[in-house]
């Protein structure tokens, strides 16, 4: 078991009506406020209304349109540069993972003098930053309860994940009912997205009986969740267990002791939905099955077992290669079942820029020191197969 060293400040408020104590929690951090939210959608399920009644007392400045897979130009210095014009003490994300990631590099952004993407590339370390509050309506990245953000810069074709302590949530307000609206796409793409975060922890060199216990539950819940609340939108133990599922997957309590894996299915979907724009979760479930079948080893083959037993309940007693060849084809089969294209052509992307991602994929994201070491031609050929 490894060493670590953890700590966890968010405040995390959940269930219904919660966000009642708004004021309450804002009133502590400042009156000048950056909301921050996406396309409209907290606007056609009233949120957006309730949320202004109850900061009337508060000086609102907002930032909207912020997208999916959230943009350096014009999302974070838009945000940085109303910060600082407006003087803003705090920042409230209303919205799902894409929000608040931006958020995170726009409170950093607004303390820093210079030009924001030298925190976010790791040129430079933020000395200070805004504080964040989130209001979730989207069950997926963990980003409400990690001090992590996925940001783009389109010109560049570069995708990075910036983390920063001083960018964990002060506060994150959950509320599944919040979520009943989400779509079947968003739904599952949300699921596929945690359960790589999962995976992303499981699949390593040393572990401990707890946290493969931890994640072998976590994966089994979403799975079951997520069918539900495609099935049923309006289920709230569905949407309340697939919300709780998805805010612990990426803040690191899954993995506490393990080996680092070195997050090679998100290294590569960076760059995919970097240069081709696609669904984040999607990305990763069409990679996901092909980078197992890619890494499935003498040496690897047992953790595929433990997986495809304890996950799935496969038969322990067939044959070791069987038994991780079906994992890897019930995960597959997950993915299809709840609705999500399981090749890259079918979300626009063709063979011709694969050298090209690759290169930059080896370059960028070291997966040299992946859980499985992947070449650049070990990149190109898991995306190869994907197609």
């Amino acid at each position: 078991m490894q060493g670590f060293d953890y700590q966890t400040p968010t405040r995390l408020i959940f269930g219904k009506d919660v966000i009642a104590k708004l004021p309450e929690v804002m009133t502590s951090l400042g009156k000048r406020v950056l909301l921050t939210y996406g396309g409209g959608s907290i606007k056609k399920i009233g949120l957006y209304d309730k949320v202004i009644e109850l900061l009337k007392d508060f000086e609102i400045t907002e930032l909207s349109d912020i997208q999916p897979n959230p943009k350096y130009d014009p999302s974070v210095l838009d945000g940085v540069r109303l910060c600082k014009e407006n003087d803003i003490d705090v920042i409230l994300a209303v919205g799902g993972g894409s929000v608040l990631d931006c958020s995170k590099a726009i409170a950093a952004g607004a303390k820093y003098d210079g030009d924001p993407w030298d925190l976010i590339s790791y040129k430079v370390k933020a000395k200070a930053a805004l504080p964040i509050v989130d209001i979730l309506t989207l069950s997926a990245t963990g980003s409400e309860y990690d001090y992590y953000g996925v940001i783009s810069r389109t010109e560049t074709n570069d995708k990075i994940g910036y983390g920063d302590r001083l960018v964990y949530p002060v506060c994150s307000f959950l509320d599944p009912t919040y979520t009943f609206s989400v779509s079947k796409k968003q739904t599952a793409a949300g699921c596929a997205d945690a359960m790589n975060h999962i995976m992303e922890q499981y699949f390593t060199e040393d572990t401990t009986l707890l946290n493969d216990g931890f994640c072998e539950a976590g994966l089994k819940s979403l799975m079951v969740n997520a069918r539900t609340c495609i099935e049923d939108p309006e289920n709230y133990t569905a949407r309340a267990e697939m919300m709780f599922a998805c805010t612990l997957g990426c803040n690191g309590i899954y993995s506490l002791g393990n080996s680092p894996s070195g997050w090679p299915l998100h290294g590569i979907e960076h760059a995919l939905s970097a240069y081709y724009d696609i669904t984040h979760g999607e990305g990763l479930a069409i990679i996901t099955p092909r980078w197992m079948k890619y890494v499935l080893s003498d040496k690897t083959v047992d953790r595929f077992v433990k997986y495809g037993v304890n996950v799935f309940g496969i038969d322990p007693t067939l044959d070791k290669f069987e038994i991780a060849q079906q994992a890897i084809d019930k995960t597959y089969a997950f993915f299809e079942e709840i609705g999500i294209p399981m090749h890259l052509r079918d979300v626009g992307i063709d063979d011709s820029r694969i050298g090209e991602m690759a290169h930059h994929i080896a370059v960028n994201e070291g997966l040299e020191n992946a859980y499985v070491p992947l070449s650049e031609q070990d990149i190109a050929n898991i995306i190869t197969a994907s197609l």
